[in-house]
């Protein structure tokens, strides 16, 4: 049950920024976006795990930065287990740390959960954490496989959520 979540204009929130790192979940904001544009969540031997739909509004997103004239970079991970933000682990956390006290803004692609995660890991850097999607329900979906090992997810339905401001 992933969170259907949709993307908010970050650009107001960068101004005057001059560096931002990137930070994306790769579980509730790819199966929306999977969803939203009626691709594949998986294509296992086309792109592994990454979900095309998303990687593409990632590197959409870091254009737009940079042609802002913001210095850009994501934070990747090429472990599953490192996938999903709210369930990091101390190591990746840490590894956040290391990497956001390069950075004025870090831009965070992940539900509420996510941004949280991440305030917390960067805690004692001297940046601004910026929410980049925001969470419009949760989905009930029916995933598909169809040839080559392709998961497509249909949405069932999407209930909503209170969440705390």
């Amino acid at each position: 049950m992933p969170f259907y979540l949709k993307e908010l204009n970050i650009l107001p929130r960068v101004a005057g920024l001059r560096s931002v790192l990137i930070v994306p979940c790769r579980f509730c904001p790819a199966a929306s976006l999977a969803v939203r544009e009626n691709k594949p969540y998986i294509e296992l031997f086309r792109k592994f795990l990454r979900t095309e739909a998303y990687e593409s509004f990632i590197q959409a997103l870091e254009r737009r930065l940079k042609d802002e004239g913001i210095k850009t970079a994501i934070f990747a991970s090429k472990l599953p287990h490192q996938f999903v933000a709210c369930m990091w682990t101390a190591g990746r956390r840490r590894e956040l740390m290391k990497r956001a006290v390069e950075f004025e803004g870090v831009v965070v692609l992940g539900y509420d959960a996510a941004v949280e995660t991440v305030r917390d890991s960067i805690r004692s850097a001297d940046c601004r954490v910026i929410k980049g999607m925001e969470n419009e329900g949760i989905m009930n979906v029916l995933p598909t496989v169809s040839f080559p090992f392709n998961i497509s997810l249909e949405v069932q339905g999407i209930t909503s959520v209170i969440t705390k401001e």
